[in-house]
Formats: structure tokens, sequence, C-alpha cells
């Protein structure tokens, strides 16, 4: 026996031995490879690898889903976050109505019954107090800087206008302003919702048919392929050095000198217009801001009768901080009047007297000519008699005449200040046009002045590098405004018969309503008086049919958005395709069906305004328009109106409820002050 070697293994090496010889290192590697290549096939392998890839999908959509449902988490949060935030949002909203309503009635009551005692300042409403209490004013300033007084009127007669401007339910201050970003923030009113509602949900025939239809809008829609064909021809398509650079800020002059021989030509002037008294901003609307500014100091006013586009209210105010003193028109045939609405010079002066009692400064009068909204064309004579009066009261006056080319028939001749013989005050008389609306390009931003005062004119072009115009555009103006063959004889014409066709497919279907209007022959629109759809005639039932129409697809505008005095007067825009207003005009029509169905039912023993309560006008401007709605008194239905809008407020809150005296004085003692000397406790 071999050391090292046990029995065992001598044993084993004995088997190994009786087994025979060793395959060599080839023979094992191919067993190997082939044993290998047997496992590789085998069955349960490929079940193996299909169950691990099929595990690893599952964890893969699991993965997704649980992303998923954490993502819709998070959705139901901000839109619960959102729900409570309107909640918070309506339910301020309506303790501010309830406020003001109060606060009405308390004025209304304190007026007839203890004149003696404390009261609110004339001029000032309870909204506006509250806005400055809650911090929206700041630094003396306060919304009622935004709003414009209705001077010369008493209080009872007077209605609160901050819903023009603010959604109540916004109606808090913003940490990130300053007081007049603030106001400015809270600039809106139904016009701005109604616009942005519009473009959140614009009708189109193809993509959007249920979209809403604007015959808000003040703009001409019959005539893009007219500007859009000409826009575009190759002597429009210049680009050189100079257009790419800083202009003079009045504008490049070869501009100035076009709109000169423009304005010349179209306006009728005596003797050719001057090039150096042009100046181009970016629209009227900046030129209005621009004029307040050099014109007026902080808190003085321009005059200017209502009702008138209320986008004036938004240019005066917010950079100049300037007011708007209303001369009131309505549509009773009245005194000197012989049309509805229509501006007198007794009217500006006791307008103007009024406001100077109570210490407003007012340092011009804007006119609009043709007027909007309601389609005024103003005679030779009256426009002398407007600037005379001006001129006796040493005040500047704005012409607007950005609709002169939109007179769409024959019959009405239009009159420019420019095409005067001679000025009443010239160095005060300050002339305004553009081309969005007579050129159906409001997209193109473009408006020019015409004034003889030079300190004006250089006033204004230091705000011009604010406002200015870049270099392609005026050339292209430039190129437009020369093109004197084609602007008569092609787009004149064409233009003109669009419109005064819209316009009497508009009147026809109104006629064929019984609703009363006025029938003017300017501009885009038309003034509408839906008196007889408001059952109690207030501001409050004109909003709520305004935003009927809303609902229903329909985007007009309400007369409190021009500042009209009597309620249930609309404008609507008939510049537009005619199967835009073949629908427009059905969905109004659906309305006012519902809403006259509505009036019946709920007072059988009093119908509405029949057309035949209406009368003519003898010169035949006037159809269907109504008798004039005489207002309520203080003591009358207008207080018992105010009571019932309390009530009905009160009903639908626990406002008074959680908000007692004690708690109330405790929590908010500035607001508390104010009711306090309002009902003459102090």
């Amino acid at each position: 026996m071999f050391p090292g070697f046990s029995e065992p293994n001598m044993a084993s090496s004995s088997r190994i031995q009786s087994v025979g010889p060793r395959p060599g290192f080839s023979t094992l590697h191919r067993l190997r490879k082939k044993r290998k290549s047997q496992r590789m096939k085998d069955p349960l392998d490929d079940l193996l690898v299909k169950t691990l890839m099929s595990q690893r999908a599952m964890e893969e959509r699991f993965l997704q889903m649980e992303e998923r449902r954490l993502q819709r988490d998070m959705e139901v949060e901000d839109r619960r976050m959102q729900l409570e935030q309107r909640r918070f949002e309506l339910e301020q909203e309506h303790e501010f109505r309830m406020f003001n309503v109060f606060a009405q009635m308390l004025s209304i009551l304190k007026q007839n019954n203890d004149s003696s005692s404390a009261a609110v300042p004339r001029g000032l409403d309870f909204s506006q107090a509250f806005s400055d209490i809650a911090g929206l004013g700041g630094g003396g300033g306060g919304l009622q800087e935004v709003r414009t007084m209705p001077l010369g009127r008493p209080l009872s007669e007077r209605r609160t206008s901050i819903h023009n401007f603010c959604n109540p339910g916004e109606f808090q201050s913003s940490s990130y302003l300053s007081a007049r970003g603030n106001i400015a923030n809270l600039f809106r009113g139904s016009t701005e919702e109604g616009y942005k509602a519009y473009h959140a949900d614009k009708y189109d025939e193809d993509k959007n048919p249920n979209g809403i239809i604007n015959f808000g809008t003040s703009e001409n829609k019959l005539c893009f392929d007219l500007m859009s064909k000409r826009l575009t021809q190759s002597d429009m398509n210049l680009m050189e050095p100079p257009l790419l650079q800083y202009p003079d800020w009045k504008g490049h002059m070869f501009l100035r000198e076009e709109v000169a021989r423009f304005l010349t030509y179209y306006c009728k002037a005596p003797a050719p217009l001057k090039a150096e008294n042009v100046i181009v901003l970016n629209g009227c609307g900046s030129l209005f801001s621009a004029l307040a500014t050099v014109l007026c100091d902080p808190g003085e006013a321009f005059l200017i009768a209502t009702p008138f586009y209320g986008g004036i209210t938004q240019s005066v105010f917010l950079y100049g901080n300037v007011k708007l003193v209303y001369a009131y028109l309505d549509s009773n045939i009245t005194g000197t009047s012989t049309r509805p609405f229509q501006l007198t010079v007794d009217k500006l002066e006791k307008a103007l007297q009024d406001a100077r009692t109570e210490g407003v400064s007012v340092k011009a009068l804007i006119l609009l000519n043709p007027q909007n909204t309601l389609g005024d064309i103003y005679s030779l004579s009256e426009l002398w008699d407007h600037l005379e009066f001006a001129k006796r009261h040493e005040l500047h006056v704005i012409v607007d005449e950005i609709y002169m080319l939109s007179v769409f028939d024959e019959s009405a001749t239009f009159h420019s200040v420019l095409g005067m013989d001679r000025l009443p005050d010239p160095q005060r008389t300050h002339v305004m046009w553009g081309i969005s609306k007579d050129f159906a390009v409001s997209g193109i931003r473009f408006g020019t002045l015409y004034t003889e005062n030079q300190d004006v004119a250089n006033a204004v072009a230091s705000l011009c590098y604010f406002h200015g115009v870049c270099g392609p555009v005026q050339y292209k103006v430039a190129q437009l405004l020369r093109d004197r063959d084609w602007i008569n004889q092609v787009y004149l014409r064409a233009n003109h018969a669009r419109l005064k066709a819209a316009h009497t497919y508009v009147t026809d279907e109104l006629k064929t309503l019984g609703v009363p209007f006025l029938n003017r022959n300017a501009g885009f629109f038309v003034w509408i008086d839906f008196r007889k759809y408001l059952r109690t005639g207030t501001f409050e039932e004109e909003m709520l049919l305004w935003r009927r129409f809303l609902d229903n697809k329909v985007l007009l505008s309400c007369g409190k958005a021009f500042e009209c005095s009597e309620p249930g007067w609309f404008r609507i825009i008939f510049a537009d395709k005619t199967h835009r207003l073949q629908l427009g005009m059905q969905r109004i029509r659906r309305v006012l069906e519902e809403r006259e169905r509505e009036i019946l039912s709920e007072d059988k023993d009093q119908p509405c305004q029949s057309d035949q309560d209406g009368k003519a006008d003898s010169t035949d401007e006037v159809i269907f328009v109504s008798r004039h709605q005489e207002p309520t008194t203080a003591g009358g239905s207008n207080l018992g109106d105010l009571i019932g809008l309390l009530q009905q407020q009160m009903r639908s809150s626990d406002w008074l409820q959680k908000n007692t005296v004690e708690q109330f004085a405790q929590e908010k003692p500035e607001i508390y002050d104010v009711f306090s000397k309002l009902v003459g406790k102090q």
C-alpha cells in the first residue's frame, strides 16, 4: 500500500481503470456543447423567459397605472381647490352686492327723511367707499378715480357703475401690484368678460358651429377678401434699412405726407393739410391716452355725451388719471331735440356747469362723428354749435372721425371738421382718424392725429416712443392711402354695398320681431331698444338679459357698457357675413321669445309694451322707437326694487347670521365706521 492512499481510494481507482480508456479533450468539448445546446432548446427555458418578460411588462404597466392614479388625484385636488376658490369668490360677490344694495337703500331713505344728518358725499356711492377702505385705491386715489362721475344728478338717481369695470368676485387687491396696478387689474366689465368668452369659444362653421357669434366687437368682417388681396400685392413688400431703424417719433415723413394728402381729399379740406401737423400712433386708443395725458392734470376731466364707446374711459383713465363728465342723452324727444339721443348745446352747458359746481375741472370736449354707438352724423350747423360752445369755455375739442368712410348710404352726408371753411378755435381743435374701421383691418394698429397746435403735437410726439408704428407697417399704410383709384373704384363701392345689405338684413329682422331701434346710415352698429323685455327696467335686469344672450352663444353689448342712462338699450354689430348674421339673429329671436313668454306668465295683468306704443320720428330717421320711460322716483318703485333685491339676497345667504354687529365692528372697523356715519349714528 502506497502512503497517502486509503482503501476506498484504491477501490475508486480500480473502478475507473475498469471503465476503459478516457476520452480525449475534443470529445469532451463536443459532449459539453451538445448538452448546452440541448438545455437552450428546452421548452421550460422558453417558458421561463416569457414569464420573466411578462412579469417585467406587468410591473411597467403597474407603474404607469400608479403614475396615472397619482396624476388623477392631483387633478381632482386642483379641481377641488378651484371649486373652493370659485365658491369663495361667489360668496364674496354676493356679500358685496348686499353691501351695495343696502347702502343704496339707506342713502335713499336718508335723502328723503333726514337731509340734516350725515350722508354719503355727493358723487360717491358706497361701492367706492368700500373699495377705498379695502385698500384698492391707496394713496388718496381710490376707485372713484376709475369710475366716471354721473355729475349733476341727484344721488338717488345715480347708479353704481363699478360692475362696468371689475368683477366683484375678484374684488381683492394684490400684494404684487401698486394701488393703480390693482385698479388697472380690476378695470374690466361686461365688454371684457364677453370678449374673453368669445375668444375661448369662437364660432366657426366647420370647427365650432356651436360657438359664440360676436355681434359685440365693432369690426368690419365684410371686406377681408379685398384687403388681404391688396395688402399682399408686390408693391406692399418693401424692406429697406430706414424701415428697420428708429423713425421720427411722429412717423416717417413719407407716411405723414400721404396722410395729409389723404385727409385733404376725403375730408374735403378747403386748403391742403400739412404733414407737419400729422402725428402717427398705434391706434386711436393710444391717441386718447396721449391727449388725456398732455391736456389734463390727474383728476381733471373730459366732457362727453352718453352713450359712447366705452373704451374711451379706459384709454383716458389708465395712463392720464383723467375722468369723464357725462352729458346724458336719452330717447325722449323734448326741448330743442328733434330726434332721440340728440346732442344739443343746452345739454353740454348743463353737464359742464354741474361739473364745475362740484369742483371738477373740465379741459376738453370729445365728439364722435359718426357717433359710436348711435350711428349719428352731425350736421355742419351742429358741429359749429359744439365747437363754438367749446371756444366760449376755452375747452379743447377732440373729434374722433374713425368711421368717416363708413357712411354706407348716399342719402347721408358726412362733414369732417377738417372740411370746414374755418374753425372757431383751431389751436384747440384736434382730429383723429385711423384705418381699423374704414379699411376693415382692426388688427393693424394705426391711428393719426391732425392738430395745428405745435405744443400739443410735440407733447404727444414725446409719447410716441411708447406707441409707435413699425416701419414696414408705415410703408404698407402709405401705399394703401395713395392708391386712390383702388380705394374709390373697388374698395369703397364694395364696402358700402356690403354694409348696406347687412344693415338692411338686421333691421328687417328687428322689424319682424317688433323691436324698436334707431335707423342710421353710418358705422357698423344698430342701437336697439330691448326695454320691453325688462320687467322692472333696471340695469341688473339688463345685465341678466345680456348674460342670457351670451349663454345662447351670441355676444352683444349692453347699454350700461356705454354709460347709457336708460336700462334696456343694446348695440349690435351687423358688419358680418350673411350666414353668421342669420344664425346670430336666430339665437337672438329665441332669447327674446323665451323672455316674452316668461314675462307674460309672471304677470298676465301687465302685458309687454306693444309696438303700437312706439312712434316714428317725422324725419323717418327712427323706426319703432318706443315711448320714453320716465325715471322712477326715489320714494317709489326704485326703493321698492332695492328692498326686493335685498330680500332676495338675504334669502340666499346666511351673511347676516355670520356677521353680527359686534363681530363686524371688531373685524372690519373701517367699514363699520362708514356704516355708522351713513345711518347717522356718529
